[in-house]
């Protein structure tokens, strides 16, 4: 058996990994700040899945989520960290209280469940972290100040990881994706405008599914990504070229 956490599963990328990697043999805990949507994603895959409510950046709940995975399934083999959120606050509008809040999910529950996971892994496990490009890119297309700040930290964040999971035989990846048609971008895709001009910036001039990120997600927590250590995939249509 091999067992998958995934963060943010109860939606949009997350959701969409839950289902790669079951389809691949994986058993999937999924894990969500809305218990309600996990169980509805784990219920999906079928019985021998689990589902936990659990806010990535509260650390006792964190902590008490992935030792109920351990007393479950007793290993971890993969991490998919897509839990996350996003602020569209103007730079100059952006409060402290705001800045905090974003980190704390984006950034340190990226990091505490890499920590937790971290402990009930072996040789040969694998991690992808979820960052965006607006982490690439300082934002310019949808987040701003915050959230462009918090997934530069997350990139930063992975390599370290990568860093100090080398000699336990830990590979530690991520994904930057880009114009995924999510929960998280409906109030943008509502506006014409907005999509439109989101569109122009997209050389493939379409949004992708969030299967789209999640089989990217899946192949660096494959063995067919076997050699891939301390890399960052973007999956983004051809943003990142202009």
């Amino acid at each position: 058996m091999r067992v998958a956490v995934v963060t943010g599963a109860g939606s949009g990328i997350g959701a969409a990994t839950a289902v790669v990697l079951a389809r691949q043999g994986f058993t999937v805990a999924c894990l969500d700040l809305d218990g309600a949507a996990a169980v509805r994603t784990a219920d999906g895959l079928g019985p021998a899945h689990l589902a936990l409510a659990v806010d990535v950046g509260d650390e006792p709940a964190v902590v008490a989520a992935f030792e109920a995975v351990g007393a479950r399934y007793g290993r971890v083999d993969a991490l998919a960290t897509c839990a996350g959120i996003t602020d569209t606050t103007p730079f100059m509008d952006a409060t402290a209280e705001q800045f905090m809040h974003v980190y704390r999910v984006n950034v340190v529950g990226t990091f505490l469940c890499i920590r937790e996971a971290v402990r009930r892994m072996e040789r040969g496990a694998r991690i992808c972290t979820v960052s965006s490009v607006a982490g690439l890119r300082g934002g310019g297309l949808f987040g701003q100040a915050a959230y462009s700040a918090s997934k530069g930290a997350v990139l930063a964040l992975t390599r370290n990881a990568a860093r100090a999971f080398a000699e336990r035989g830990i590979a530690v990846n991520g994904v930057c994706p880009a114009s995924i048609a999510t929960p998280m971008m409906t109030a943008l895709l509502e506006d014409d405008a907005k999509r439109e001009a989101l569109l122009a910036g997209v050389p493939l001039g379409r949004l992708a599914a969030p299967e789209e990120a999640a089989e990217a997600i899946a192949w660096l927590l494959s063995p067919r990504a076997s050699y891939v250590h301390g890399e960052t995939l973007v999956v983004d249509g051809g943003i990142m070229m202009r």
